[in-house]
């Protein structure tokens, strides 16, 4: 009898230890949730709330009909332009994939049910989390690739490519990385420490996309034409312009705007941006890369 009532002790002892833990881990992942993603506000409408699930939407619709586009088109343009037509599709393909979970990842956030009384949609907290934590990571991965492709679409020098994509490239990556703890912030006086952080690399990156790009353009006007040097000058210039709406659209609750006008216009502005930025920035590496091709072909059939 004493032996089966130490064993039960025991037993007793390990269930409340292994609870203990449970409950630890549980509160752990609670705080760690807390600390990774922006608090989501409350107080939505259903207008508010469908905008940005509209805006969401096309998000998706662009990145994804951008990518079919240009992997159909990578056997359409000279062999050499080829991996910067396919680094463009792959751009768009993983904002696709990113777009298609933060859409479900707002939709889980809120539960939207018809009001009889008030005649219109309610809408309210799930308390399941929002992820905006997925935007950054595809910024972390597309904005390198974006910065590469052009540099490839341009035909430098083998050498002058190669510095110029892991300078960019790993300026833009610190870019994001510096943004993202300021997304999470409360205070403004965070965000805005996070966002001049960020600002470095950011300027240094369009200031190359204005100047330092500049001559080979210019180069491009001799050897393929004004056609392609323009087409490159476009493509360089809608990065930058599209890149600053990005800082903009950041401090919007540093501005003393806030709850769902806030977050509403955050998300939106950044959707509109990258759509912007990757799919008609895209349409514009496919047009270089096709241009050339042309030049080049008409050029070999003179030969």
């Amino acid at each position: 009898a004493i032996c089966l009532r130490r064993r039960y002790s025991d037993v007793r002892r390990n269930r409340n230890c292994r609870l203990a833990r449970s409950r630890l881990r549980l509160e752990l992942l609670v705080v760690l949730r807390q600390l990774i993603m922006a608090p989501l506000v409350d107080g939505w409408d259903y207008g508010s709330w469908s905008a940005v699930y509209n805006a969401l939407s096309f998000g998706i619709a662009g990145m994804g009909s951008a990518t079919i586009f240009f992997w159909l088109q990578i056997y359409n343009v000279n062999k050499k332009y080829r991996t910067a037509l396919t680094i463009t599709g792959l751009v768009t393909a993983i904002a696709t994939y990113h777009y298609f979970r933060i859409f479900n990842s707002w939709n889980d956030a809120f539960d939207v049910k018809f009001d009889a009384k008030a005649g219109d949609y309610a809408v309210s907290l799930t308390g399941a989390p929002f992820n905006d934590a997925y935007r950054y990571v595809d910024w972390i991965l597309t904005v390198p690739l974006l910065l590469i492709e052009l540099i490839l679409v341009m035909g430098l020098p083998a050498e002058e490519t190669v510095s110029k994509s892991w300078t960019l490239g790993v300026a833009s990556a610190v870019m994001v990385a510096l943004g993202y703890p300021g997304e999470i912030q409360d205070s403004a006086s965070g965000r805005w420490m996070w966002w001049f952080f960020a600002m470095i690399p950011f300027l240094y990156v369009v200031a190359e996309l204005a100047v330092g790009l500049s001559e080979a353009s210019q180069k491009l006007a001799t050897t393929h034409g004004a056609s392609v040097a323009s087409l490159t000058g476009y493509a360089r210039w809608l990065t930058v312009i599209s890149w600053l709406t990005y800082p903009f659209v950041y401090i919007i609750k540093m501005l003393g705007i806030s709850g769902v006008t806030a977050t509403a216009g955050e998300q939106i502005g950044y959707s509109v941006a990258d759509v912007v930025a990757k799919a008609v920035f895209g349409v514009l590496i496919w047009a270089i890369a096709a241009e050339k091709s042309k030049v080049e072909s008409e050029k070999g059939l003179l030969a």
